[in-house]
C-alpha cells in the first residue's frame, strides 16, 4: 500500500500495489499494522455499502457528532464517484477546506477520511457503488451534515443533474460554525 498525504491533515489517498501475472493482480487494502505504525486510525468496526443506480446521485455532506467522530475509509468498487473530504476539525489549519478525489473502479483508489472531516460524494457513473469501513459504529441520533451546495465551498461537483434525497435537501445550507 501506498500512502498519500493529501492537502487535508490527516487525510490520505491510499493506493494498492499490486502483484501481476496472468492470472490477473493481487494486492493489500488495508493492514491493521500498517495504518497503527502510520498512527492511523485500524480498527474499523462497521462497514457499509451505498449503491447508486443513476449518475448524478448525491450523497452528502455527513458525519457524526462528538463524541462518535467517524473515520472512514472509502473506495469505490463499481463505476466512479466524485467524492469530497471537508474538514471541520477546531483549531485545524485546514478548517473550512475541501479536498476531492475521483475514485473508479479501475483505479482502485482508497480514501483514508479522518475524524472531523465529513464527507460526500456523487456519483459519475450509473451504477456506482462505494464501500465504507467506519469506526466507531453508527449512533443514531448523532448522524449530522450540511448541503452539497455550501456557497462558501463552491465545489465544482461534475454532474449538473443532482440526484438527492430529502434528507440531504433539508440539512443546514453551510458548513459554517460546525467546529468538531
Amino acid at each position: 500500500m501506498k500512502f498519500e498525504e493529501l492537502p487535508i491533515g490527516g487525510a490520505f489517498r491510499i493506493t494498492v500495489e499490486t502483484i501481476t501475472d496472468e492470472r490477473g493482480a493481487f494486492g493489500r487494502r488495508f493492514c491493521a499494522d500498517t495504518f497503527r505504525g502510520r498512527g492511523l486510525e485500524a480498527d474499523f468496526v462497521q462497514r457499509s455499502i451505498s449503491f447508486n443506480r443513476k449518475a448524478g446521485t448525491l450523497r452528502g455532506f455527513h458525519f457524526q457528532a462528538a463524541p462518535h467522530l467517524e473515520t472512514r475509509l472509502v473506495r469505490c468498487t463499481r463505476g466512479a464517484v466524485f467524492d469530497v473530504i471537508v474538514d471541520l476539525r477546531d483549531g485545524s489549519p485546514t478548517y473550512g477546506t475541501w479536498h476531492a478525489e475521483e475514485l473508479t473502479e479501475a483505479n482502485r483508489g482508497i480514501l483514508y477520511v479522518p475524524k472531523g472531516a465529513a464527507h460526500g460524494f456523487q456519483a459519475i457513473e450509473d451504477d456506482s457503488e462505494v464501500d465504507y469501513e467506519i469506526t466507531p459504529a453508527y449512533v443514531p441520533g448523532l448522524e449530522r451534515g450540511f448541503r452539497f451546495d455550501d456557497p462558501a465551498l463552491s465545489i465544482p461537483w461534475p454532474v449538473r443533474d443532482i440526484i438527492m434525497s430529502d434528507r440531504d435537501r433539508a440539512l443546514p445550507p453551510t458548513h459554517s460554525g460546525i467546529l468538531l
